[in-house]
């Protein structure tokens, strides 16, 4: 089984919760993949990380420490407006790349080049050159070998949501520059929100070779970004369009492959940036990925002909 994760901020808390559901009903994943949050969960289970481990790191990171600036910039209206013309964002990623690199080290990765090929792919947009990521392949346009990018790195690029958090630039060698109808040194990378936020189409091969392979769907529904967004400036008026587009990419895919089944999983109205959520929210968020995997592994054997599996309370 294939396993695609959506995108959405500190709701990714939400995946963890249905990947449990999936855990107790026996399901293994094959392969997985995500935007933004997503991709850090597809990345610690691929690492090896069971849901019950990630609820537990969770549980004990206070996500506001994620986001870090010098304490100038902290300065009330003029900090974050200079921090934002000279970085490009509010926040650094440095922290957050940390924080990752700290969970897959513990498990023993932390190059692609220490997962089985192809097991993990994550999705990230090149701004610079108008070209969406799919990682670690895609980083030979910037000179790196696949197998050696750090996946910390390659999550910071997919989270870096724009002028929340500072691109990734990356240097693209003279051969590239030379393809490319903009002749520029350097690449601003982020959020693959941008170009796809739930990349179900990535294992479209593995279900047209043999066999197929189906996929799994996790996405959080419900989101606040159906709500009126206020516009006030350029940023708020960017803030709009980022949501909407969150909230568009990807939905006529699930329609056309019946081989992908899709958990709804409902986002409680947490905002994709809401990162001072209090300890009963992120129980709140992970029980909405729970019940919502559930519901879908009940009807689990009429979906995908499996054996089907009793779920209770005890999966929590």
């Amino acid at each position: 089984m294939n396993a695609v994760f959506e995108g959405g901020g500190v709701k990714g808390i939400s995946l963890t919760g249905a990947v449990r559901a999936a855990e107790v009903c026996g399901v293994v994943f094959n392969r997985v993949a995500g935007t933004s949050s997503g991709s850090i969960v597809a990345a610690l289970i691929a690492a090896g990380y069971s849901a019950t481990e990630l609820k537990e790191v969770i549980e004990k990171t206070p996500f506001r420490t994620l986001l870090k600036r010098s304490p100038f910039f902290n300065i009330k209206v003029i900090g974050p407006a200079i921090r934002l013309l000279l970085r490009k964002g509010l926040y650094s990623g440095d922290a957050l790349e940390r924080w990752i690199d700290g969970l897959l080290i513990a498990k023993g990765i932390r190059y692609f080049g220490d997962l089985p090929a192809n097991k993990l792919r994550i999705i990230a947009s090149d701004i610079t050159n108008g070209r969406l990521l799919v990682l670690p392949q895609d980083i030979t346009h910037y000179g790196i070998a696949p197998h050696q990018l750090s996946i910390a790195r390659a999550i910071r690029m997919s989270t870096s949501i724009p002028y929340f958090f500072d691109p990734v630039i990356l240097k693209q060698p003279l051969k590239e520059r030379k393809k490319n109808a903009v002749k520029t040194k350097f690449s601003y990378i982020v959020d693959g929100g941008l170009l796809s936020n739930f990349p179900l189409w990535l294992f479209e091969d593995d279900m047209l070779e043999g066999a197929p392979m189906p996929v799994i769907g996790f996405q959080m529904v419900g989101r606040t970004e159906a709500q009126p967004h206020p516009i006030g400036g350029p940023i708020t008026m960017f803030q709009a369009m980022f949501d909407t587009m969150l909230s568009a990419h990807d939905e006529r895919y699930i329609e056309k492959h019946n081989l992908i089944r899709t958990i709804k999983i409902p986002a409680l109205g947490v905002s994709s940036t809401q990162f001072n959520l209090s300890p009963q929210l992120n129980k709140d968020l992970y029980e909405s990925g729970l019940a919502a995997g559930q519901k879908f592994f009940q009807s689990w054997d009429r979906k995908l002909g499996t054996l089907k599996v009793s779920i209770n309370n005890t999966a929590k």
